[in-house]
């Protein structure tokens, strides 16, 4: 990797293992069963201290399932990974696990390595469904995780829901919502299922046997999520995100202010000076190559507008005009002004004073307004 002239103040972390292959991920990821697993870990180590790393603001360590090392093999990642950071500066240091995963003496590791936010991979508090979309855990060990976890001193805890699953009814997405409200945790991400690629669940709708819920039905359960969220004090801060006063997710603020960023680990993808990479990927590809990175791209100003408008709108406070005027040194105005106008009759998006957001409306149909904004090459 190129040095940049300033470091990123983030990093992400891929930890590839999982003890189960979910039926909708598509993310670089194995099972775990025979895996060199500690030779990964020592040629993810050498990449990130390779950068020379003092300081960062947020570190995310994600997957696969971080939780699927065991305890011994995340207090060595844990530790190697923040051995040379100072880490009065690291605000927020998050890291993935799996309710089925997270034991006591992991819960321990975590604490010792001054991991400071958990995001529980929950999906349904529903065990049949859960069943249906192959995860390995129960609704109950959801709650009895987050109970060990704030026994434990953890007060940031996350967790990932997905709606519009297969077979699942309005009454099971008002279900989830009600556990999630009982557990009157801080921060909820919220997803409507989407098909991938090489995933079970896209052969199985290319087979015509995936029971999926109708558009209309998809957009009624995020009506509902996003009113009873609202209503029990969530603040709706990005298209998926909800989160209490004080805990929303810095970390993936960074990504959608379009900020630069490390990634470190098979498959991970970072944006370094100016150019978007991906590391190699599957695992032995990764282990085998000194340079880490099988696909580098400098991204031309036409795309660099692209992404920072893309990834703005996500946000509940949007894209300021101004700002991204001065950021690139063109006339936001000139360039989108009649895109703007055009969304704002569809009441697709919203303006005030410098800001531009996207509506509820806007939100269901996010794609359509980004799509809007892809200027065609002159």
């Amino acid at each position: 990797m190129k040095k940049a002239p300033y470091q990123p103040t983030s990093a992400y972390v891929h930890i590839p293992f999982c003890t189960q292959i979910c039926y909708y991920c598509d993310f670089a990821k194995v099972y775990i069963k025979n895996q060199p697993v500690d030779a990964y870990i020592t040629a993810l180590l050498a990449e990130v201290a390779a950068e020379n790393i003092r300081e960062l603001n947020t570190l995310y360590i994600g997957g696969g399932t971080p939780t699927a090392l065991s305890a011994e093999q995340l207090d060595r990642l844990l530790s190697g990974l923040t051995q040379h950071l100072d880490l009065s500066k690291l605000q927020e240091f998050t890291v993935e696990a799996n309710p089925g995963d997270l034991s006591d003496e992991k819960i321990a590791v975590l604490k010792k390595n001054q991991v400071n936010r958990v995001s529980l991979g929950v999906q349904t508090f529903n065990d049949k469904l859960l069943k249906k979309i192959g995860r390995s855990h129960s609704a109950q060990d959801v709650f009895d995780n987050v109970a060990k976890l704030r026994a434990a001193g953890f007060n940031n805890i996350t967790i990932d829901l997905i709606y519009a699953l297969p077979g699942q009814t309005m009454a099971d997405v008002k279900q989830d919502i009600k556990h999630i409200l009982s557990l009157n945790l801080p921060h909820v991400a919220l997803y409507s299922l989407i098909l991938e690629n090489h995933t079970i669940f896209m052969n199985k709708m290319r087979r015509g046997r995936l029971d999926l819920p109708s558009e209309d039905t998809d957009f009624e359960m995020y009506n509902y999520i996003i009113d009873s969220l609202e209503a029990a004090g969530y603040d709706h801060y990005e298209i998926s995100n909800f989160g209490k006063t004080g805990y929303e997710s810095a970390h993936n603020l960074m990504y959608w202010d379009n900020a630069e960023y490390y990634g470190f680990g098979a498959g991970a993808s970072g944006y370094v000076n100016g150019v978007r990479y991906k590391n190699h990927v599957p695992i032995h590809h990764y282990l085998e190559h000194a340079d880490k990175q099988a696909v580098e791209e400098k991204l031309t100003q036409k795309e660099q507008m692209a992404e920072e408008l893309f990834l703005g709108l996500r946000k509940k406070s949007g894209v300021n005009t101004k700002q991204f005027s001065e950021k690139f040194n063109q006339d936001f105005e000139v360039i989108y002004g009649q895109i703007v106008a055009n969304l704002i009759e569809k009441q697709l998006l919203e303006q005030s004073g410098d800001y531009i957001f996207m509506t509820r409306q806007g939100l269901m149909l996010g794609n359509s307004v980004f799509e809007a904004f892809i200027l065609d090459d002159e």
